[in-house]
This record gives structure tokens, C-alpha cells and sequence, in this order.
């Protein structure tokens, strides 16, 4: 039986779409601007996160986000396997 939908992968994503990340907000008391860079990293690929910086900042969200531990979005998730190109786009978007 064949599915009626197929898997599309690779598909460009709207600014529109990206942007619905800004829109995310933290159910504890994760910063704002950290809650939305971490879910934008789960949910987008390296070049829309890129992306989506220029609409984080232009919106005047904080690259240097901490949560309670100290730790901001590069502490957070620099231990994973694919994390260096957001790294280096955070980096970039800092100046």
C-alpha cells in the first residue's frame, strides 16, 4: 500500500517559517532568547539557522543568553556531534 503523503527533505523554508521560531516561548525560567535560539538549533538546518539569526537579532533577542547555570546557547550545546556550523554562525552574529 502506498502512502498517500512522501517524505520531502531538503525543501527551502520561508522567512515566514523561520521566523515562527521567534514566536517560541520557555514553559520554566529559561531566558526568552535562549529558550528560542536552542529550539531554532533543533529545528533547522545550519544555513536557515543562519538565517534566522539575522531575524533574532534584528528583533533584539540577546546572543548571550545564560540560564541559571551560567551556561548561554554555545555552552549549551557544544558537546554534540553536529553543533559546530551553528556554533560559528552564533559566533559570526555576535561580530
Amino acid at each position: 500500500m502506498r502512502k498517500d503523503k512522501k517524505q520531502v527533505i531538503g525543501d527551502d523554508i520561508s522567512d515566514e517559517q523561520i521566523k515562527l521560531f521567534l514566536a517560541v516561548e520557555p514553559a520554566d525560567a529559561t531566558p526568552p532568547s535562549l529558550h528560542k535560539l536552542v529550539k531554532a538549533y533543533r529545528g533547522l538546518r545550519d544555513h536557515d539557522f543562519e538565517r534566522f539569526l539575522g531575524f533574532f537579532v534584528e528583533a533584539g533577542y540577546d546572543l548571550n543568553a545564560k540560564d541559571a547555570d551560567g551556561n548561554d546557547f554555545i555552552a549549551l550545546i557544544q558537546d554534540q556531534r553536529n553543533a559546530e556550523p551553528y556554533i560559528q554562525a552564533v559566533k559570526a552574529a555576535r561580530g
